[in-house]
């Protein structure tokens, strides 16, 4: 099993306190939204578990990128 960690963002789980109406403290952790996507690195085809925060960023500097080039 893979870390739950981001490659690009290198964000990772943090823990801290699950609190009940009655405010007992249990630990918890709040886990990476992590998805597989399909990333092309050097001409290939990679599957990678990126944050949903590094796909938005990926596809927001794509988009970027390719409108500058078409301009």
């Amino acid at each position: 099993m893979a870390a739950r960690v981001c490659p690009i963002t290198g964000k990772a789980p943090i823990s801290g306190n699950a609190r009940s109406h009655s405010l007992i403290a249990t630990r918890r952790r709040w886990n990476v939204n992590l998805q597989p996507v399909k990333v092309n690195l050097n001409g290939r085809v990679v599957t990678m578990r990126l944050s949903a925060r590094a796909i938005k960023t990926l596809r927001k500097t794509n988009k970027k990128a390719a409108s500058n080039a078409a301009e």
